[in-house]
């Protein structure tokens, strides 16, 4: 599976971005795909995550402001991003593995190249 992250730009605190990973692969319903962040100077952290039956799991920096979806006949996962903040400021990536969602960056098989979230106050 090949990921290709995008969406990512320079907004304004309060703002909104969706970012989208696109997978290459037939069977990419059966992959769950998270989406993580690394900030400068920080460690890549869990921010959303969807199963291949639709669960979902948020961090809670995440959770009421962040939506994951997806869209299984364009290959595709979205990450709406709503109400943003300075300290969204990060790399987002995206990231897949089979079946279950997890929350840990070594539990995922799969990584896209990241899109550059740039959040100003």
């Amino acid at each position: 599976v090949q990921l290709q992250a995008s969406g990512g730009g320079l907004v304004q605190a309060g703002d909104s971005l969706r970012l989208s990973c696109v997978a290459s692969g037939r069977t990419f319903e059966r992959y769950a795909v998270g989406w993580f962040r690394q900030a400068p100077g920080k460690e890549r952290e869990f921010q959303a995550a969807i199963s291949w039956d639709d669960r979902t799991n948020y961090a809670a920096s995440a959770k009421g402001r962040f939506t994951i979806s997806r869209d299984n006949s364009k290959n595709t996962v979205y990450l709406q991003m709503n109400s943003l903040k300075p300290e969204d400021t990060a790399i987002y990536y995206c990231a897949a593995r089979l079946w279950a969602m997890m929350t840990m960056n070594g539990d995922y098989d799969y990584w896209g190249q990241g899109t550059v979230v740039t959040v100003s106050s």
